[in-house]
């Protein structure tokens, strides 16, 4: 092909390229600095929010405890856990915490995690009928207590049917009057639900959720089910995903939670009183954002009856759980959870811009659609047409360094600035190495990774507005052995 033939064929798009600068140029980069001091307004409210925290942190354990403590029934569903579900149970029963229970739901495990319970706690089945307060589909296969009824365990054995209803189930069963949902692989810290629960207890009548922080287990050291030594993981996916997990987690929720919008607690780590998730039916089974659609679904139920009420984060407990180190189990993890964000915002999109919904309707879930779900879709834009830009020579060189230093640049500021902050509030890493690998790890998210997530998001999104049905993958694990803990498969 001549020289000329190819610039004729080339004509043609790059005046679709020109016209494209000139009408989102500007609007592109407003965007990425939007959304990026977007996110330092979350960190110095979650500064301000860990400033009090800490004030009031060392009289938490000692003043909570006693009768007026409330009770917590630990709700875990299991779902083929036999390599460390007696591990997980045993650790979670000597949680410090005045009054708890642990309930287990055995969602139709194909492998030994019943047997392995009956064995370890001596278990019996009890001749008892589960109640329904919150309405179920599956056969409930039996119940079982400890033979000495000191333990204060109880295992339900039921049909395989999801998550979402072997925690219904787990309600229903729960004797406390707050139900902590925590996923079986799963690993509190000692004092985690003493932390936790202190907001109900410093104001029972309005709390009515609480959640807590996640962080990936993935290289620290795990003995009798408890972190011992905290560490970097030893591969850079899990690494670049604990820099994520802090940013999110710790530092974006507290944000919110302190600006009175917290909208999403996590599924692996949160409280909530019994009577509210039994008054709003419990957790909804076909959602693929469950936990998402959940605490939506509480904020609609008790704006609409004008209740006076709080959702908060507690910074400090920490759920460890294992993250994703193959790309393979990390893209159908992102595609499910965008996937999910796209159908709960969906779903309650009439929700926005209403007085009656205050700042969930009128700040958080705009801020969801904009910054959240729609944050992939104008990035890949942006990777796709202003390099294009470059190769075609209508854009300068200027504004392509302006939007790698807006787009990746204020980003890696941000993600700094929150490692600071964790830091200064928790000190967490004992190693000067560990810190040094994070900090390389909040510079690599943006190099490859952060370009995949992007994908993988987009893929989650079309998929939904598809109709294609969603499989949830399976997240291999290697499990809490007493040691160094591996990288999960």
């Amino acid at each position: 092909m001549s020289l000329d033939a190819l610039a004729r064929l080339v004509e043609p798009l790059r005046g679709v390229v020109v016209w494209l600068m000139d009408v989102t140029s500007v609007p592109v980069i407003v965007y990425f600095l939007l959304i990026n001091t977007s996110y330092l307004v979350l960190i110095a409210l979650g500064a301000l929010d860990f400033r009090s925290y800490l004030r009031g942190r060392k009289t938490t354990v000692d003043t909570l405890g006693g009768e007026l403590t409330p009770g917590v029934s630990l709700l875990v569903p299991a779902y083929n856990e036999e390599a460390g579900i007696v591990t997980s149970v045993k650790a979670l029963l000597s949680l410090r915490y005045p009054h708890h229970e642990v309930v287990v739901v055995d969602d139709g495990s194909q492998d030994a995690t019943l047997a392995r319970l009956v064995e370890a706690f001596d278990l019996v089945e009890l001749p008892r009928e589960v109640p329904r307060d919150i309405p179920f589909r599956a056969e409930v296969r039996g119940l079982y207590v400890p033979r000495d009824g000191r333990t204060r365990l109880v295992v339900v054995s039921k049909d395989n049917s999801g998550r979402s209803e072997a925690l219904n189930i787990g309600v229903n069963v729960a004797n406390e009057p707050l139900v902590a949902m925590i996923d079986a692989d799963s690993i509190l810290e000692p004092d985690a639900l003493l932390r936790v629960a202190k907001p109900f207890a410093d104001d029972p009548t309005r709390v009515v959720a609480t959640g807590g922080t996640i962080r990936p287990a993935n290289g620290c050291r795990v003995v009798a089910g408890r972190i011992v030594d905290v560490r970097a993981p030893r591969t850079w996916l899990p690494r670049i995903q604990l820099v994520e997990y802090l940013r999110a987690y710790l530092v974006g929720r507290t944000g919110w939670s302190r600006f009175g919008g917290l909208i999403l607690i996590s599924g692996a780590f949160g409280l909530f009183r019994r009577d509210v998730l039994v008054d709003v039916g419990g957790l909804d089974p076909t959602s693929i954002g469950e936990d998402f659609e959940l605490v939506l679904r509480i904020h609609r139920r008790m704006r609409d009856r004008g209740s006076d009420y709080r959702v908060e984060f507690v910074p400090e407990p920490v759920s460890w759980t294992e993250v994703p180190s193959t790309l393979k189990v990390l893209r159908n993890q992102r595609r499910r959870w965008h996937r999910g964000l796209w159908e709960t915002l969906w779903q309650y999109r009439g929700m926005l811009f209403r007085p009656r919904y205050g700042r969930i309707g009128g700040v958080a879930l705009p801020y969801y659609w904009l910054f959240e779900l729609i944050a992939p879709l104008l990035e890949l834009y942006g990777l796709v047409v202003v390099p294009l830009a470059l190769l075609l020579g209508v854009v300068n060189i200027p504004y392509a360094v302006l939007f790698l230093a807006v787009a990746y640049g204020y980003a890696i500021f941000v993600t700094l600035a929150a490692m600071a902050l964790e830091e200064w509030a928790f000190h967490r890493h004992e190693r000067w190495r560990d810190l040094g690998v994070s900090l390389i790890a909040s510079v690599l998210e943006n190099v490859g990774y952060r370009q995949l997530t992007v994908w993988w998001r987009l893929e989650g999104w079309w998929a939904s507005l598809r109709g294609k049905k969603q499989v949830w993958g399976v997240m291999t694990r290697t499990g809490f052995d007493d040691g160094v803990h591996r990288d999960a498969a």
